[in-house]
């Protein structure tokens, strides 16, 4: 079964201006966009992105649909770079879903979830860190900086103490041993677990998630023809507040055109039906002829 797509239907009635224009996917996980659009626009043809080695072992050959996707295994960042090498200089729109893949989340191998029997949260394993290293070699300063800076995290210092505190008897090797020390310093009513600032925070980090998002943002003006769209689904403050500044900056500049004055969130059906999507959020800019 696919992971289910955040607002499909929003992403198609946003994104899709020209029904036989090239599309960019710039998160391609496990399809769930890329299939939906090729499915609904019978014309279209999308290079789809994604820096994580199992996703060019999905897919393609089961839905044959090699002729109408360019899959390209690179990080978003170098979006423009990679476009250029295969002759694409203009694209008539570009999509990034910043969400966390359900493949990666039920892989108790790659560290994203809290029941992980690791500490990895790579999404890409050419890199050599490791929230393993993370946690049992910055010092508690760092680590409070990194909590409290990517994960907004209110009890960062207290949070590192402790950690710092349990690797001088023990080596903290899962992510289930970081989630118990968390639950030590930090509980909570709510439904949200309360490790996921700080699991948050290390896989923002290990990836360097915002300064990848901000190289995006900054280089897909120039790759949009006329009319073409954007459209970044965030689920953080943090990724939503950089989306907006870059958007209202290229609008100052006569460069956007915002389409969504305010964001779009999922309906209440699809968060019943996907509780995952609760938290999306997404802003939508067209390029305009300067």
């Amino acid at each position: 079964m696919y992971h289910i797509p955040v607002m499909p239907l929003e992403v198609s009635h946003y994104l899709i201006n020209n029904p036989n224009g090239l599309y960019i996917d710039c998160t391609f996980g496990d399809g769930g966009h890329t299939l939906y659009l090729l499915n609904n626009f019978k014309n279209i043809k999308i290079v789809a992105f994604d820096w994580d080695e199992d996703v060019s072992k999905r897919l393609f050959k089961k839905e044959n649909l090699n002729n109408r996707v360019i899959f390209i295994r690179e990080n978003f960042k170098n979006i423009k770079r990679s476009l250029l090498k295969i002759n694409i200089n203009k694209v008539d729109g570009i999509l990034a879903d910043l969400g966390v893949s359900t493949k990666q989340l039920s892989n108790l191998e790659r560290g994203f979830s809290f029941n992980s029997s690791v500490l990895d949260m790579r999404m890409d394993n050419r890199n050599k860190l490791t929230a393993k290293e993370i946690v049992n070699s910055y010092s508690p300063e760092d680590l409070a900086d990194i909590f409290y800076t990517y994960g907004e995290e209110y009890k960062s210092r207290q949070i590192a103490k402790a950690i710092v505190l349990r690797r001088k008897t023990m080596i903290i090797n899962t992510a289930i041993e970081l989630q118990k020390i968390i639950y030590s310093v930090k509980r909570t009513r709510s439904k949200k677990n309360p490790a996921t600032k700080v699991f948050q925070a290390l896989r923002i980090f290990i990836n360097n998630e915002l300064k990848n998002l901000e190289t995006l943002l900054f280089d897909s003006h120039k790759l949009l023809n006329t009319g073409g769209r954007i459209a970044i689904i965030s689920f953080h403050s943090l990724e939503d507040r950089i989306v907006k500044k870059n958007f209202k900056h290229n609008s100052d500049s006569k460069i956007y055109k915002i389409i969504t004055k305010k964001i779009i969130t999922p309906s209440k059906i699809e968060i019943k039906n996907n509780c995952k999507s609760r938290s999306a959020k997404m802003r939508v800019a067209e390029k305009i002829d300067v």
